[in-house]
């Protein structure tokens, strides 16, 4: 498929009207895409910063085959392309003089698409994050399940929510979430929008959270899961999760996702015993700097 056939803007509203319907196609897949653009959307781009501000829809045959677009950081985020597409595109972007910073995307498609950005610019590329995305199929909660109780976090654990969302970014290392928590923005964080859920000792202590993005094309994402390191080996952080899909279940979601380090043997273990089951496996490449070819 040639690369022209990629329609590029930096209007949101003519990407959705667009690609709604397409990124609503496949909610558990395009779970990220929908999350980032309605935050877009309900938020402005101001907020997200010009970087943003750069969206591309390919169609083949009155269809939409696939979407991409720049996040706050500067990465591109596209979904599944084979690697003449994805090599169409990097080529495409290139030749405009675009300069993203790395790329996510499910494994093939985005080391396919850094492959075709090394060859177009001379820019080398390193993988930095990799995932499993799973899907919920049939909630099972944990048995045996701890003592305690689930409930929904409110105004008055603020401060306790936002403490454990940086002792969550401190362990995996997610330095920009870490900046915006340190500054003041939480509302900017990926956590600002988020609805959390607490597994609290029988004394009424918290002990786990799961956060939750709002509902979007049937789809909600339990991110993050995060029990203190002192709490941890309990059956805490099954039990929250448990509840917080419970909740995503009941406020409408066919689809319920997550995603895990692959690295952690024992996460993965625990979300498959509550019922979910591994759907795809993502990466982040992050770039060097290169020269893109002159448009």
């Amino acid at each position: 498929m040639l690369s022209d056939d990629w329609q590029l803007t930096d209007d949101l509203d003519d990407f959705l009207s667009r690609a709604g319907g397409f990124m609503r196609s496949r909610p558990a897949l395009h779970n990220t895409p929908l999350t980032d653009i309605e935050k877009l959307r309900g938020h402005g781009a101001v907020a997200h910063g010009a970087a943003a501000l750069l969206f591309g829809v390919l169609e083949s045959a009155g269809e939409v085959r696939a979407v991409f677009y720049r996040r706050p950081h500067g990465h591109l985020w596209i979904t599944p392309l084979t690697a003449e597409q994805a090599g169409g595109l990097a080529g495409r972007l290139a030749g405009l003089g675009h300069s993203p910073s790395g790329v996510f995307g499910d494994h093939d498609t985005a080391t396919a698409f850094a492959g075709a950005w090394q060859r177009h610019t001379g820019a080398t590329y390193t993988p930095f994050w990799r995932t499993h995305l799973y899907r919920l199929g049939t909630l099972t909660p944990p048995r045996p399940c701890p003592e305690g109780r689930g409930r929904l976090a409110g105004g008055r654990d603020h401060e306790r929510l936002v403490r454990w969302c940086r002792e969550f970014c401190v362990d995996v290392g997610e330095q920009p979430s870490i900046d915006l928590i340190d500054a003041g923005r939480w509302a900017e964080s990926r956590f600002g929008d988020r609805h959390f859920t607490f597994w609290e000792a029988p004394d009424g202590t918290p002990v786990s959270m799961a956060a939750a993005t709002s509902l979007v094309g049937g789809m909600i994402r339990v991110d993050p899961v995060y029990t203190p390191a002192r709490l941890r080996g309990h059956g805490y952080a099954g039990a929250v999760t448990a509840e917080a899909s419970r909740a995503a279940l009941a406020a409408g979601a066919t689809d319920v996702v997550l995603f895990t380090d692959p690295a952690n043997r024992t996460s993965n273990a625990l979300y498959q015993r509550i019922g979910y089951a591994r759907l795809a496996d993502f990466v982040g490449h992050r770039f060097s700097s290169g020269a893109p070819e002159a448009g």
